[in-house]
């Protein structure tokens, strides 16, 4: 049996990250009623933008943590109809450098192990793994595998809310919802909206203001599929590097992660 060449056997088929995209074209309203009724602009409250802000700078001040993520993503068929998957994502985190995700879903299972050197992706099920050089940072990771070799992390916002590559300015719309309760935790939810995705999120209320659920609907595909995700977390872990190390099982067989660059140009030669 011949061996994948590439990691996309292992891939990590993630969450919706807050995606900027065109918009589908509304359909046209009568023209009496567009005389009638200006077309109203989308309000951006800054207290909610100053909630999203104080969020992000709480989880910047994370040093180490974990946090478990009950998962549903939600796909379409050709036909129209929607089917969900549920899942769980489960993070290891020592920042800025240490990460481990393990991703478990009914038809995917993926682990990910960075240790501020390398990063290793390995598949449980195949048992295969590949393991390639990384920066030194975890924002710097999680950008570097995406553009290099197409891996979009699950949940990737959690590391860039509160940083210059989540801006605020992107909003077009941001508001308070009201108080919720997410698994008897008392929060606040707040409605944001992007170009090509809307979104949701949970914060928790005092002076911890963790993001507790976060839904994404991408508006930019007419069927308007959703990715949700219930978050909890341990912030004083007290992990060990050890978490971040991984080992190959004996059955393991390594193989090579390719550049999505080389991936195209194997697409197009005869």
């Amino acid at each position: 049996m011949r061996h994948p060449a590439l990691i996309t056997g292992l891939c990590l088929a993630l969450s919706a990250p807050l995606a900027m995209a065109a918009a589908p074209p509304k359909a046209d309203k009568p023209a009496a009623a567009s005389a009638a009724t200006p077309a109203a602009t989308p309000a951006v409250d800054p207290q909610a933008v100053a909630a999203l802000e104080s969020m992000g700078k709480y989880l910047r001040s994370l040093k180490d943590f974990t946090v478990h993520a009950d998962t549903t993503i939600e796909l379409v068929t050709d036909d129209s109809q929607k089917l969900q998957f549920p899942g769980t994502v489960d993070y290891k985190v020592r920042a800025p450098d240490k990460l481990q995700l393990d991703m478990q879903t009914d038809r995917k299972s993926r682990q990910l192990f960075y240790d501020g050197k390398s990063l290793t992706v390995y598949g449980p099920k195949a048992k295969y793994y590949a393991t390639v050089d990384a920066p030194p940072t975890i924002r710097e990771m999680l950008g570097s595998v995406e553009q290099t070799y197409g891996i979009e992390m699950p949940l990737a916002d959690l590391f860039l809310w509160g940083t210059d590559q989540a801006p605020t300015s992107a909003l077009k719309s941001a508001t308070l919802v009201g108080p919720a309760r997410i698994d008897g935790t008392v929060t606040n939810q707040y409605a944001f909206r992007q170009e090509g995705v809307d979104w949701q999120v949970w914060i928790e209320q005092g002076s911890r203001p963790l993001p507790r659920r976060l839904v994404i609907t991408t508006t930019d595909d007419p069927a308007q599929p959703q990715y949700a995700s219930t978050l909890t977390w341990n912030t004083a872990a007290g992990l060990k590097d050890s978490a971040f190390t991984f080992t190959p099982p004996k059955d393991a067989h390594r193989i090579q992660m390719v550049a999505v660059d080389a991936v195209a140009v194997e697409e197009k030669s005869p």
